[in-house]
């Protein structure tokens, strides 16, 4: 198959494209950079893109057999300030509506569209547990990932197979959550954010991106997935298993009112939760090469 990635210059988008290559798929990213974004295996095409728009690369769309559109502002790169939540909605929507503008326009459409989104889509569920028929939250990150949601809903009218996936935590090496969760077990100051009894839904990036392929390939796959380990845990037991792993102390909490007070609204992300369960993914026949966080993070850390 051939590919189109919008975001494949992020810490999944860098992954799926290698994982995509190995597998025999050819690739196309879009970027903003004329110049291939660092991390990129050498096969991959890299086209120029406006991130809002069709302009320049529609046209690709004819030859594509499946676009996944990775495409939005990272949450966590500073406070969210009014400018910054809506700059976050904006890049999600705009990457979705270029998507969409591409496809309407295209001769020949795609077979799938892999549409990003994320677990924050429920909100605020403390130990509610989460299949993907569970409705949206009313939150912030639950407005963004309903929008973001939306903006490629109308390809499936054009008879253009659509998987939402609603990630969790993405569990990699090389970047993302994990290197700032590790930060404070490295300096013996590791243990649970506000009370730990917020659930935290993780998955190590190989599964991540194994699933958006399986996803993509899969003909019977279409609707929203939740692309997350077997077995959630609280944050105080994701404390205790990085503890155990990385021989450190995990006991020492972080306030709840210190990490509101130095991350402002963003603080959502690490002291609200949500138990979501891969029901959809195991149904199809999904199978993950990680299922336990101990396992998860002896294969990163050691």
């Amino acid at each position: 198959m051939r590919a189109i990635i919008t975001g494949g210059s992020g810490l999944i988008g860098r992954a799926l494209c290698q994982e995509l290559i190995d597998h025999g798929h050819e690739v196309a990213v879009l970027s903003r950079n004329t110049s291939k974004p660092e991390g990129l295996p050498s096969e991959v095409q890299v086209v120029e893109w406006d991130a809002a728009t069709a302009k320049g690369w529609g046209e690709l769309v004819n030859e594509t057999d499946a676009v996944i559109n990775l495409a939005g502002e990272s949450l966590a790169d500073g406070r969210w300030t009014d400018a910054r939540k809506r700059r976050i909605m904006q890049s999600r929507v705009n990457a979705g509506q270029a998507v969409l503008e591409a496809i309407s326009a295209a001769s020949t459409r795609p077979k799938v569209l892999v549409q990003s989104s994320a677990v924050g889509y429920y909100g605020p569920r403390t130990d509610e547990v989460l299949d993907e028929d569970a409705g949206p939250g009313s939150d912030y990150l639950a407005r963004v990932c309903f929008d973001w949601e939306a903006s490629t809903a109308p390809v499936e009218r054009m008879g253009v197979r659509r998987a939402v996936i609603r990630t969790g935590i993405v569990l990699s090496a090389e970047g993302g959550a994990l290197p700032k969760i590790l930060l404070p077990f490295r300096l013996f100051a590791g243990g649970p954010m506000g009370n730990g009894r917020q659930y935290w839904p993780w998955i190590h990036i190989r599964d991540e991106v194994r699933a958006i392929r399986f996803l993509m390939e899969n003909e019977n796959a279409s609707g929203p997935f939740n692309l997350t380990a077997p077995h959630p845990l609280t944050n105080k037991e994701f404390a205790s298993a990085v503890g155990q792993v990385m021989g450190r102390p995990s006991w020492l909490p972080a306030p709840a009112f210190a990490l509101k007070l130095a991350l402002g609204e963003m603080s959502t992300v690490l002291l609200d939760g949500q138990r979501a369960m891969p029901q959809r993914l195991q149904e199809l026949g999904f199978a993950f090469d990680f299922t336990t966080l101990d396992a998860a993070l002896k294969d990163l850390l050691q």
